[in-house]
């Protein structure tokens, strides 16, 4: 017996293996896009804590009866008039999903389409997070 060891086939051809090198950089782009992600998260929670709008909001008192007012004529066109979800989505329990901070971001930036942009006065969105706060 002379000669290389017998070799076991695996049916693969090399060419289609992934390149050791190339899962490498793959790993190295995902790494840097999550660590982007999470730099611009904490840039902007920050922005947040210094915002003098969210500042104003989340001194003052809501009321949930006057948020519910607001919600009714602002919101339920796409929430629904119970909150439960239309062309946006449920926002039922979104306190516990969402900080206070992220909620008011939310509504003034209209971040995710198709939702508009609104700035309501601060008492009236201190009023509206009441409001969210009171639903189940």
């Amino acid at each position: 017996m002379t000669g290389s060891p017998p070799s076991i086939s695996s049916g693969l051809d090399p060419a289609v293996l992934p390149n050791p090198s190339r899962r490498g950089l793959i790993t190295a782009l995902v790494l840097l896009a999550a660590t982007a992600c999470a730099i611009l998260a904490l840039v902007l929670l920050s922005a947040s804590r210094r915002d003098p709008y969210t500042q104003a909001v989340l001194s003052q008192p809501g009321s949930a009866q006057d948020g519910g007012r607001l919600f009714r004529l602002n919101c339920a066109g796409c929430h629904g008039l119970a909150a439960q979800g239309l062309v946006g989505p449920n926002l039922h329990g979104v306190d516990r999903r969402k900080s206070d901070r992220q909620l008011i971001q939310q509504v003034v930036s209209g971040r995710t389409p198709p939702m508009p942009r609104f700035q309501p006065d601060p008492q009236a969105m201190a009023d509206l997070l009441a409001f969210l706060h009171s639903l189940p």
